[in-house]
């Protein structure tokens, strides 16, 4: 008979100090306030097989 151990799914021991390296407590950049096509934008991203870039992005400003 194998005996197999489970491992957790995930990791939580740093999670209650997660983001403390950040100075105003912020996960993500703040926005731009433009509001972007986004669905649009992942289709051609995945087309290219690369990131967009800010040109590319302008593109899909709503």
């Amino acid at each position: 008979m194998i005996i197999a151990e489970r491992k957790p799914k995930a990791v939580v021991g740093n999670f209650d100090r997660f983001g403390e390296a950040m100075s105003d407590g912020r996960l993500t950049v703040p926005s731009d306030g433009k509001v972007y096509r986004l669905r649009e934008a992942i289709l051609l991203s995945k087309k290219l097989g690369r990131p967009l870039t800010e040109e590319e992005m302008e593109k899909f400003v709503v």
